[in-house]
């Protein structure tokens, strides 16, 4: 409960992201949703697709699917395990670079997520994606280029955060070419996007801003 203590006030964006997926999930429940801890059976699928999965083609299903898709979630422990995920990595990322940068950060690699889980992952095969993974590996990966670019400036606590960034995305990364049912393809997509993204984020004194805690 620690985390969540404050966290309105302290990551405010973060808290309304995961407010937003929890929302989602009860839409899910009223709809019929019963999946549990594994993927969706044929009635869960229905309630899936009509909140906004994925699905191919992307032409058929309409692009409204690639942002709704970042808040829909394929069981109760899909669901836990993203929550924790932002709740740790947004919060990081807003303390460090604020709320409008997380905001810009989860929804356009979510989308680029999104769209590799389309056409990567989904096309040809009758399957549907949903969940923030995507958009939180995006945020993963714009966090450790931001700090990439700046090592030589990093101080000691800086620099360790940064190694553990990097030993989560390659485990992660891991896990995604070894485990079946894990959408690789959204998961990548949305970490490239996040590099991209992060190579260009400036700091915060830059604007104006006070410096992020962690930097000499």
């Amino acid at each position: 409960m620690g985390l969540l203590t404050g966290l309105p006030r302290r990551s405010p964006l973060t808290a309304l992201l995961l407010a937003a997926i929890g929302v989602a999930f009860g839409a899910e429940l009223a709809l019929g949703f019963a999946g549990g801890l594994g993927l969706a059976g044929p009635t869960d699928r229905g309630v899936l697709v009509a909140l906004g999965a994925n699905v191919w083609p992307l032409e058929a299903g309409g692009a409204w699917r690639l942002v709704a898709s970042l808040f829909l979630h394929i069981g109760v422990l899909h669901l836990l395990v993203n929550a924790w995920a932002l709740l740790q990595l947004g919060g990081l990322f807003e303390g460090l670079l604020g709320s409008k940068r997380l905001a810009a950060v989860y929804l356009v690699g979510g989308v680029a997520g999104s769209l590799a889980s389309v056409f990567v992952t989904l096309a040809g095969t009758g399957r549907i994606s949903a969940g923030a993974s995507g958009a939180i590996f995006a945020v993963l990966g714009a966090l450790i280029a931001f700090l990439a670019r700046r090592h030589e400036r990093l101080r000691p606590e800086a620099k360790s955060l940064l190694l553990q960034l990097l030993f989560w995305a390659g485990l992660n990364v891991y896990l995604g070419f070894t485990t079946q049912a894990i959408d690789n393809g959204g998961h990548l997509g949305g970490f490239a996007a996040g590099l991209l993204i992060g190579a260009f984020l400036r700091d915060r004194r830059a604007l104006g801003e006070p410096a992020p805690p962690g930097f000499a």
